[in-house]
């Protein structure tokens, strides 16, 4: 598999300027050295200064040639030829693959070093105080939001609308409608919230009656008997009507009065038909399985998934938005509590520590043949371009360094032997 240069190395093209430059010099020192040689040759000089000069010349090439060879060796047969032991880094990739695998997996990623490295980096504290500004804040809300509608974009609708129909069906199934109606109930009573709704009750069916008085008794009239008189009808209708009217006030008005007590004492028996009947219990469960049976959960949950998506994206599109502003305030006050109190900050470095710890023990065999397993799919010779291009303006300065040393060298062998004769 190709490597992507850009993504591994770095940009190539400032590395193959510097390569080119620093092998035209550690070329050209070879060539300087080459010249001073054939010239010395050319002009006989043995002995003297250009003794000196031949022996320090001719040293150079030997000692520039040989890191030549060094160096070209790493990455290509030199001169193309199939020389043994040439090519090292394209013929041996997978064995140094999974040699670096293993220097990382057992000198990088070992349990003690990583717990002691998380201890000293006081992870949690530097996430606290940098999370608790308010402009870092707004930017993680931001990518949340982002993330946020990105995969709700990405997601299939029909898949999320069914997971959350599962998710309704699942919580209904578990729910016991009666004894939870009673509990409910129970709880509108205790808070007196039902002499409201009575209350409100009340109103709502005298304004209906007063509303409709004329609808009403002409209904009245139609069913009454054809020989009873209409005024007499219509007095009875005015009558009861205004009785009705003046009952619901009179409750209204009394806090006290004893059709009040009477809602009590039926909405108590309903509670306790609703906690001990069976019979009860058994129809409102046949209801809710009538409910459900009916299809209305599937519809349900695509209109829930449909309104949160377009709200999410609504939201997530805004940057002064509701969501943003919420997520923001939210992150700032978790990192403000995590770096001021002492003890949720020393659990959030344990847990820190805890987790890169179990990581590192039972993890770092996978790292290190992660390693091993991308360093393998790379092409050979790619890898050895993309290495000469990291590497390569340091080794050619081995090559200049060689050339320079070994002509020290051979000056200094050409003295002892002057010496000695």
């Amino acid at each position: 598999m190709p490597l992507s240069g850009e993504a591994a190395f770095g940009t190539d093209a400032a590395r193959v300027r510097q390569l080119a430059v620093t092998k035209r010099r550690a070329t050209g020192v070879l060539g300087v050295m080459a010249i001073v040689f054939v010239a010395t040759v050319v002009l006989g000089g043995g002995s003297g200064l250009m003794g000196f000069l031949r022996s320090g010349a001719e040293a150079s090439l030997v000692g520039g040639l040989a890191d030549w060879f060094a160096v070209t060796a790493l990455f290509r047969h030199p001169l193309g030829l199939p020389i043994p032991h040439t090519a090292v880094i394209p013929a041996r990739k997978d064995q140094f693959g999974r040699t670096l695998g293993r220097f990382v997996q057992d000198n990088l990623l070992t349990p003690t070093l990583i717990t002691d490295r998380v201890r000293h980096a006081r992870i949690a504290a530097r996430l606290a105080d940098w999370l608790a500004d308010d402009a870092h804040a707004a930017a993680v809300a931001g990518y949340i939001a982002d993330a946020a509608h990105s995969l709700a974009g990405v997601v299939e609708e029909d898949d999320v609308a069914r997971l959350i129909e599962e998710a309704l069906r699942r919580a209904v199934d578990r729910v016991e409608p009666a004894p939870l109606a009673a509990r409910a109930l129970a709880s509108v009573m205790a808070a007196g919230y039902h002499q409201e709704a009575f209350d409100a009750l009340l109103r709502g069916t005298a304004r209906f009656l007063d509303e409709h008085r004329a609808d009403l008794q002409a209904r009245f009239l139609a069913e009454s008997p054809w020989w009873r008189p209409g005024a007499f009808d219509r007095k009875i209708f005015t009558a009861l009507l205004d009785g009705a009217l003046h009952l619901f006030d009179e409750i209204l008005a009394d806090p006290g009065h004893p059709l009040r007590a009477e809602v009590d004492v039926q909405l108590t028996g309903l509670i306790e038909q609703l906690r001990t009947s069976r019979r009860l219990q058994a129809r409102i469960a046949r209801a809710k399985e009538e409910l459900l049976a009916q299809g209305h959960l599937p519809q349900l949950a695509a209109w829930l998934w449909h309104d949160a998506r377009e709200a999410l994206a609504g939201q997530a599109a805004e940057p002064g938005s509701e969501l943003r502003r919420r997520l923001a305030s939210g992150l700032a006050a978790a990192g403000r509590r995590l770096r001021d109190d002492p003890g949720l900050l020393a659990r959030a470095d344990q847990l820190v520590e805890t987790v890169a710890t179990y990581v590192a023990g039972h993890f770092h065999g996978e790292i290190g043949g992660l390693v091993d397993t991308a360093i393998g799919r790379w092409d050979g010779q790619e890898t050895a371009r993309r290495l000469e291009l990291l590497l390569g303006p340091d080794l050619q300065f081995i090559r200049i360094n060689g050339t320079v040393i070994g002509g020290l060298a051979g000056l200094g062998i050409h003295t002892v032997e002057v010496l000695l004769r």
